[in-house]
């Protein structure tokens, strides 16, 4: 017992070494990173480690790494979920003297020298994304020599695993596979800040997978996750317009940098916009961006040289920046859990950090559309299961959607989901079934949206709380500690005011109400259409495009999307829109027609035809042709009489139009005769197909030019 106790204590000792190399001079290891870096290091166990943003997770793995390469340990694989989270780590490693490497999307240059350096021995630290673990090429040729190598597995953001969790992620599924493969004595170390009981059941049990060790249980360190430098408050107001009048005034009562995060892309960069005008150093923030001006968006805030990144989450899990004064978010996220992680960004290394929800009655429509891309129904599993079987070959992304109508994005993660269950298999090429069976978890998918439902409800009851708020977001993540804070609006009785000026008011509602967005034509067609029998492959002939066409605005806008979505929806129970449009609508797309800088003025105005809204789209049609004193020609039609549902992917949506979309004969001879551009006019925007068809037809009847022209584009 001396022995080991001497042994346990030489090695703490060197294990704060480490530390301090990584920390500062003054660091020392809190007990529960002592229970993990021992166990992982002495025992060779798995461990899951819920601890509060800032609580030194990253400490316990890079510690642990440097302790058993010491003791001849092959290098540590971290799959980690975030680019900026990847090179906040590998600086960080830097600092303990640690080498650390990653392969990504961004660096794919370098993999071959990465992959040869690890095989060399001069690696500590490899960091891989999830999405990587599946890569046909890196599963098949380097991740076996990989997973016999490694020294220990760590997993960050571990909740991703889970898909309880808020922010499930397929690709985190695969290492489920990796586990059971992983020779016996490899350590194992998952870690998150957003867990509540049942991820952290669901991924310790997980973790459990093809271990062989006497202590097989998974070790679960959770601690509290108050903290104590984050002050928080909800504002609420009636607009968008109030919100960010409200943001503009009290920008610069919050001290230091921070986030403004968003619910939409749209939404960020008309946030990031406005505040510009208003002598505010702000970017924007979005997966939309390319990578160049996300990296350099975060370099201005780590530097002190923006005030505020207005940021979707793809700002969210890792991004390390511990002097982040406030988080404010314009809209709230749909889970507790979600809004925890997000502000978990802010306070990490200083005294206080405000925490200010602006929250919007919108916010509820765009829960509902994420909630809508759940798991597909059976049916359509089966489908695409049968195609594959069928298909003799190995089919991509764009093959399978000409046969199944999903999204691409909904259709991967289905995808990913069924390779993990053995499926179905991704190759060199695309995707293959495997012919083993499959079972369609009905009841799990039907309670994992139910919790999701659950989950928006506590979010509204955080937003109303009369208690404190914090003890309400730790309530919701299972934490027994959890306790009045303090701090809070309500803990105080000292809330932020819940007014704005007029001109500020004024300001913000012309800004967002400000009309006018282009939209760019789709040039390219969609891979495979020759398999539905539609003779249309790679670019979009010169002599079939559309020009840049413009909408009022878009159906996710702070200012015009609640209009636009109000007008536009379809009511099941009252039927389609119908009427004129409003005077409102209609100044606006003055506004925008008298903005529009086209080579040649247009000729004369034509109508998509409108099973929804018909009335609403042909006198739309007149009344811009009656505005600019040019001929309304009248409508396209549909072949078919009945409306088909609606089509999810590029593939089924063109093969639909492109049988039912028809040029009238007497609208032919009279486009025929025109001279300059026609100006094709619809409600709304979504994939592009419907305006791409459409002007396909008028173009091969003879229409030099075509000027698409919507009220609404969907993003």
């Amino acid at each position: 017992m001396t022995s080991d106790a001497g042994t346990a204590r030489d090695l703490r000792v060197e294990a704060e070494r480490y530390l301090r190399a990584l920390a500062g001079p003054g660091a020392r290891l809190r007990e529960d990173q002592w229970v993990a870096i021992n166990a992982l290091v002495t025992h060779r166990r798995r461990a899951l480690v819920v601890q509060r943003t800032g609580w030194g997770k990253s400490a316990v793995y890079f510690t642990a790494t440097a302790l058993l390469r010491a003791r001849g340990a092959g290098p540590s694989v971290i799959v980690s979920p975030l680019l900026a989270l990847m090179r906040n780590q590998i600086e960080a490693a830097d600092r303990a003297g640690i080498h650390a490497v990653t392969v990504n999307s961004a660096n794919t240059h370098e993999w071959d020298e990465v992959y040869a350096r690890v095989a060399a021995g001069a690696v500590d630290v490899l960091l891989v994304s999830p999405e990587r673990l599946n890569n046909p090429g890196f599963r098949d040729n380097v991740l076996p020599k990989l997973i016999a190598a490694t020294g220990m597995l760590v997993v960050d953001e571990a909740h991703c695993i889970s898909d309880w969790g808020h922010d499930f992620r397929p690709d985190y599924r695969r290492l489920r596979t990796l586990l059971a493969e992983l020779p016996p004595g490899v350590p194992v170390l998952a870690t998150t800040a957003t867990a509540n009981a049942r991820v952290t059941r669901d991924v310790a049990e997980q973790l459990t997978i093809g271990h062989v060790a006497a202590e097989s249980e998974t070790l679960v360190l959770r601690g509290p996750l108050d903290r104590q430098s984050l002050h928080l408050a909800v504002v609420s107001l009636p607009g968008p317009h109030q919100r960010l009048a409200w943001l503009a005034e009290h920008l610069d009562d919050l001290a230091g940098s921070g986030i403004i995060y968003t619910l939409t892309v749209s939404a960020a960069h008309e946030t990031a916009g406005f505040l510009r005008e208003h002598g505010f150093d702000v970017a924007a923030y979005t997966g939309k961006d390319d990578h160049t001006a996300r990296k350099a968006a975060e370099d201005s805030l780590l530097a002190n040289g923006l005030k505020a990144l207005a940021a979707t989450s793809a700002l969210g899990m890792g991004f390390d920046k511990p002097d982040l004064g406030f988080v404010v978010h314009l809209g709230v996220p749909q889970s507790p859990v979600a809004y925890y992680q997000q502000i978990g960004r802010a306070g990490r290394g200083v005294a206080r950090a405000d925490v200010i929800a602006l929250p919007g009655p919108e916010d509820a429509n765009i829960w509902a559309y994420f909630g809508s891309l759940a798991f597909p129904h059976e049916h359509v599993v089966r489908v695409t299961l049968a195609a594959l079987a069928g298909a003799g070959r190995p089919l991509s992304l764009a093959a399978l959607e000409t046969r199944v109508d999903l999204s691409r994005s909904r259709l991967e993660m289905m995808l990913k989901v069924l390779d993990v269950d053995g499926a179905v298999r991704r190759v060199s090429g695309g995707w293959e079934a495997t012919g083993q069976p499959w079972v369609y978890e009905a009841d799990r998918y039907a309670q994992v949206a139910a919790e999701r439902r659950r989950e928006q409800q506590a979010m509204l009851g955080y937003l109303a709380a009369e208690g404190c708020r914090m003890e309400y977001l730790r309530r919701e993540l299972d934490d027994p500690d959890a306790a009045p804070c303090g701090r809070c609006d309500n803990c105080t009785g000292r809330h932020w005011p819940v007014s704005v000026s007029p001109s500020g008011a004024d300001a913000a509602r012309e800004r967002l109400t400000r009309p006018g967005v282009q939209v760019e034509p789709r040039k390219m067609w969609p891979a495979g259409m020759s398999d539905l029998g539609i003779a249309a492959s790679g670019k979009i002939g010169a002599n079939l495009l559309a020009e840049t066409g413009r909408a009022v605005g878009r159906l996710t806008d702070l200012g015009w999307g609640a209009r636009l979505r109000a007008l536009l929806a379809v009511d099941p129970e009252a039927g389609p829109v119908e009427g004129p449009i409003p005077d409102d609508l209609l100044a606006a797309v003055v506004t925008v027609l008298a903005a529009w800088d086209w080579a040649a003025r247009p000729a004369a105005v034509v109508s998509v035809p409108s099973r929804s809204c018909p009335r609403l789209v042909s006198g739309l049609g007149e009344r811009i042709a009656a505005i600019g004193r040019i001929p309304c020609l009248g409508s396209l039609a549909y072949a078919s009489d009945t409306s088909t549902p609606r089509q999810f992917n590029s593939a089924q949506r063109l093969r639909t139009l492109w049988r039912d979309l028809v040029l009238p004969e007497p609208l032919a001879e009279s486009v025929a005769r025109l001279t300059g551009p026609v100006m094709l006019v619809d409600d709304r925007i979504e994939t592009g197909w419907t305006m791409t068809v459409a002007a396909k037809l008028l173009r091969e009847a003879g229409a030099p030019a075509v000027l698409p022209f919507a009220l609404a584009v969907s993003a």
